[in-house]
Formats: C-alpha cells, sequence, structure tokens
C-alpha cells in the first residue's frame, strides 16, 4: 500500500464541514471558559499541569539562574578581598599606633616617677636614658647609658630609678658610661634592715631578681618582707635609698650563719631612664655654723651700757738732773 506523499490536512479546511467544526470548537471554548469562570472547574486541572511544567520551566532556566549567581559570586567574593584587605591594613595600622601610644604612656609614667624622686630627694641628679644592656648568666651585668664625661659622669656615682638602687658607674667614656648593676656578682651594697635597723652585705648573684645576704647571725632578726636600704657606710652610697625586700631566709651551706635571698626594688631588666646621683643625701662632716642672728649694728649703741669715760692722760714725771745734785 502507497503512502501518501502529503499527510498535513489543515485542520479548517474550506467548506461547510470545516466551518461546523470551528463553530463547535468555539462553542466548546466558550463554555469551559464560562464554567471555568463560574465554578473554577478547571483549577485542578491547572494545578496539575503547573506542577508538571514547573519542573521544565526551572531547568530551563537553570543555565542563566547558574550564570548570573555565579557572576554575583565572583563579584561579591572580589569585592569581599578588597575589603577585608583594607580592614586588614586599618587594623594593622590601629595597632601600630596603639603600641606607639601606650609606649609614649608608659614612658612619660616613667619620667613622672623619676621628676617624682628628684623632688622627694632634693639631690643634684642628671637623667640619663639606657642605650644598651648587656647581662645573663654567664656576663657581667652591666648597662649603657648616654651621659659620660663630657656632661660631668664620673666613676663610683650612684645610679637609681623611680624605685631603687640600680647601680654604680664603672667606666665613662666621653659621650657615655657603664652602669654595674647590683645584681652582678662582683657588686655589694651595705645595706640595713629597715625594721631593725641591722646592717649587712646584700651582694649580687648573677641573677637580676635575687640579691644575697650571707653570713647574718642566727640569733638575728630577719624575716620574709623585711626592707633593705642602703645603710650610708663606705661612702659610695647615700643612706636610705631602697634597695630590695627580703623573700627568704635560711641556713647557709655551713649551718653556722643564716642567710637570705632579696628581691631587687629597681626593674633593672626594665627601666629604660635612671637617674645619677651627684652629691650624697647626707654630706659627711660638722654642719656649717649658723649665722648670728640679732639687731642691726646700727641700733646695738641705744642698747648697750655707755662706757666709762676716759681718764684724763697724768704728766710725765720729771727726772731730776745729775749737774743740779749739788746746787742748793
Amino acid at each position: 500500500m502507497a503512502i501518501p506523499a502529503n499527510n498535513t490536512a489543515p485542520l479548517f479546511g474550506e467548506g461547510a464541514s470545516s466551518t461546523l467544526r470551528l463553530v463547535v470548537y468555539l462553542v466548546i471554548a466558550i463554555a469551559l471558559m464560562i464554567a471555568d469562570r463560574r465554578g473554577d472547574w478547571l483549577e485542578h486541572l491547572r494545578a496539575g499541569a503547573s506542577v508538571i511544567a514547573e519542573p521544565i520551566w526551572r531547568l530551563a532556566a537553570a543555565p542563566s539562574e547558574f550564570a548570573r549567581d555565579a557572576r554575583v559570586a565572583l563579584a561579591d567574593r572580589h569585592a569581599l578581598s578588597e575589603q577585608n584587605a583594607e580592614l586588614s591594613r586599618q587594623l594593622l595600622l590601629a595597632q601600630t599606633r596603639l603600641r606607639r601610644v601606650e609606649a609614649v604612656q608608659e614612658q612619660n609614667q616613667r619620667l613622672q616617677e623619676l621628676l617624682s624622686v628628684q623632688k622627694t630627694l632634693g639631690l643634684s641628679v642628671q637623667l640619663a636614658r639606657v642605650i644598651d644592656v648587656d647581662f645573663g648568666p654567664y656576663k657581667r651585668h652591666t648597662i649603657m647609658l648616654d651621659l659620660g664625661s663630657d656632661n660631668g659622669a664620673k666613676v663610683g656615682q650612684p645610679v637609681i630609678d623611680a624605685r631603687g638602687l640600680v647601680g654604680q658607674i664603672v667606666e665613662v667614656r666621653p659621650h657615655s658610661c657603664t652602669v654595674l648593676l647590683i645584681s652582678d656578682k662582683s657588686h655589694a651594697v651595705p645595706v640595713r634592715i629597715e625594721r631593725t635597723g641591722m646592717r649587712t652585705i646584700a651582694r649580687g648573684t648573677g641573677t637580676l631578681d635575687t640579691l644575697e645576704l650571707p653570713n647574718i647571725p642566727t640569733s638575728a632578726d630577719v624575716k620574709p618582707g623585711d626592707k633593705l636600704l642602703t645603710s650610708g657606710l663606705g661612702g659610695r652610697f647615700p643612706a636610705d635609698f631602697p634597695v630590695g625586700v627580703i623573700r627568704s631566709v635560711g641556713n647557709d651551706a655551713t649551718g653556722m650563719f643564716a642567710a637570705a635571698k632579696a628581691t631587687p626594688d629597681a626593674a633593672l631588666d626594665r627601666s629604660a631612664e635612671v637617674l645619677v646621683l651627684h652629691e650624697l643625701a647626707n654630706p659627711v662632716g660638722p654642719p656649717a655654723p649658723a649665722e648670728e642672728i640679732g639687731p642691726p649694728v646700727s641700733l646695738k649703741g641705744s642698747d648697750e651700757p655707755a662706757p666709762p669715760p676716759a681718764q684724763p692722760a697724768s704728766p710725765p714725771a720729771v727726772q731730776p738732773n745729775p749737774t743740779n745734785q749739788g746746787e742748793p
């Protein structure tokens, strides 16, 4: 059986039958629209059709939505990266400024403490800045100051900070000097216990936070918490400067004497500015004579009794002339 070449007949062709078919379809469509309008008969049908069609149109719109989301994600990622870099830069700058402000505040506090000490002591002192440090378990404990012989520094001058004794100058150069700390093993300070007045020696141990008080009599009244002050003996360190606080007391290796450990008052490893003393707090020697107190010299004559009148001088005695002794 042969298949016709063209089997695409139009739905509505020419002729009476085609016209009647069109009219029937129109009547059915109008009836369906009226029925749907009046009673919503096709609502369930449309809902089911939308459920079936929704995945189709979502799948069709997926490429465009994916491309849009990718563009937004890339743009947001780039913006977030730039914002993060800017915030990190601002945070680093703020932290740097904060550290600088904190350092300036600490320096200002130290200088205020040193100024307060200078006013309290009433001594001739000179402010110096620490420019180098050199201490360790097997080294000498020294610091270097920006003060030299051109500024009046001399070997043996005591050095203090706002809390206590730091050490003494052991080497002087034209523009700098070296200070031996009280924590050095070769350093010793004559001290007295503030509570009892007992005198002893505080020696360095090579450790910045420890001083040693050896050869203390076992019967001595020494307790943890006792404050150590310079005794003024030896003439090197002025009296009554804070040195440290005793933290422990025990027997030495021989068992014949007691030994104490003390913590220095001065911030040996943190002081950035110190004071160099130029004269003793208690000068050696008798005090200067007091000035005479009394009325002015012009008023002394009115209060004092008048001196006695002067006696007239007697005439000189006449010596006999040896040539007239024989005459009557």
